[in-house]
């Protein structure tokens, strides 16, 4: 599990289950609650899959994985050394001198860019490409971040359903004051749960998938921006240069060091 993962749940699960804990709360209760737990999900999970495609909803489980593993883990000074290797290899034998270089390259973009820059695709050609490539995955991810978005929106509100439906079986105990407690406590579970799901975890997932994508979005136009250096011959300091403006100072190796 990635590291921001994985302290934000345990200190979202901490948080919240010391404080139940602190108010006398047995948290046994909260999952004893069967119909306030069944009206939540259920009511969430089916709104949320009424709102997409089927298909969407069959990825979800990948796209939460992805969620909780983290991105690709690009390092983008590696990439650029890589680049400026092959910027320089190309300056001095030629494009079709990257044939060979090309099918060495784990990074299935960039392997994918160099190949068209080999076989001689016209520039424009080219970058259009590679810039289709990066909006159709931009199109993909959106679908996981809406996804859970939108389950975020949901939960409270099927919580306060279940909420309603709790105070309505407790109003009609009224003739039994011994209930009325119990029932009124049972029904403010629904609400939790749906507060908690959304804002423990649909919308942090969320916020997570649209950080991934932007970051494997930013390292795939660097990537590209590379690619058109080495097609136009640009000089290896210069495509340095370029690329290494797409990232913090902090993350630049100084190779003066």
């Amino acid at each position: 599990m990635e590291k921001g993962s994985m302290v934000g749940l345990i200190l979202t699960l901490v948080g919240v289950f010391v404080s139940v804990i602190m108010h006398g709360i047995d948290p046994v209760f909260l999952f004893m609650e069967f119909g306030s737990i069944i009206i939540v999900v259920l009511g969430c999970f089916g709104a949320t899959i009424s709102s997409f495609p089927f298909e969407a909803t069959q990825n979800i489980g990948k796209v939460i994985g992805k969620c909780m593993k983290g991105g690709a883990g690009h390092a983008p000074a590696e990439t650029i050394d890589k680049i400026v290797e092959l910027t320089t290899k190309a300056r001095a034998e030629g494009l079709l001198a990257l044939e060979a270089a090309s099918k060495e390259i784990d990074e299935p973009f960039l392997k994918k860019g160099l190949q068209l820059a080999v076989d001689g695709t016209d520039a424009d050609a080219l970058k259009k490409t590679l810039n289709a490539e990066i909006h159709a995955m931009k199109e993909r991810h959106k679908v996981g971040a809406a996804w859970c978005e939108k389950a975020g929106t949901y939960a409270p509100t099927f919580g306060i359903i279940g909420a309603v439906f709790g105070l309505i079986a407790t109003m009609s105990k009224l003739s039994e004051p011994d209930l009325v407690g119990e029932g009124i406590a049972g029904a403010f579970v629904a609400t939790f749960w749906g507060v908690f799901l959304a804002n423990g975890l649909f919308l942090p997932w969320s916020n997570k998938l649209k950080k991934i994508s932007a970051d494997e979005v930013a390292h795939m136009q660097l990537v590209v921006e590379g690619i058109m250096g080495i097609q136009s011959g640009t000089s290896p300091r210069v495509v340095e240069a370029i690329l290494s403006s797409h990232i913090p100072p902090s993350q630049r190796v100084d190779k003066a060091a």
